[in-house]
């Protein structure tokens, strides 16, 4: 139970600190997103709908895709 708790407060963390760069930071860098939806929201969407692990996973793997020679379009969550 402890454990269980402490999990959704990680969890909540997590969101709440996307929504902060999000609101905060986001809006004075140059937007240069190459998917849609952007990182920060397939970030959000990975982890609340996959958790911590896999969601860490997804948002990594995203993170990679979005360069330079990466790809770019429409990428949803799975």
């Amino acid at each position: 139970m402890l454990i269980s708790s402490l999990s959704r407060i990680f969890m909540r963390l997590i969101l709440f600190m996307i929504i902060v760069y999000q609101k905060s930071i986001s809006p004075f860098l140059p937007n240069v997103c190459r998917h849609l939806p952007t990182c920060s929201d397939y970030s959000y969407q990975a982890f609340q709908k996959y958790g911590f692990l896999k969601g860490l996973y997804l948002t990594l793997n995203r993170l990679f895709r979005c360069r330079p020679k990466g790809t770019s379009g429409y990428d949803p969550v799975p």
